[in-house]
């Protein structure tokens, strides 16, 4: 069954946040990292990986990113550390 990802990535100093979906996670964020994604996120250095959430639809997932994107900044450092308290980079496998 197909997995989609909801994620949050910061930079360095965790004052950036970007929020995205993709169907392949550890190979998103390979490519935040290695710059290979154009705009925002190479702009700010927004590559570490602090949260995500996982759903099998599709459609689920691109209206959880759309309600997440919505949220205050301090609602999103909530639910970040709810998951992360201290914010460390999440580890995936590429």
């Amino acid at each position: 069954m197909k997995q989609y990802y909801v994620y949050i990535l910061t930079n360095k100093t965790n004052k950036v946040l970007y929020i995205g979906i993709t169907n392949d996670l550890a190979r998103r964020v390979y490519q935040h990292k290695n710059k290979e994604v154009e705009g925002f996120t190479a702009k700010y250095n927004v590559d570490k990986l602090v949260y995500f959430e996982t759903t099998t639809d599709v459609n689920a997932a691109i209206e959880r990113e759309k309600v997440l994107k919505k949220w205050s900044r301090r609602k999103k450092d909530w639910l970040i550390a709810l998951n992360n308290p201290s914010w460390e980079e999440i580890s995936v496998d590429n």
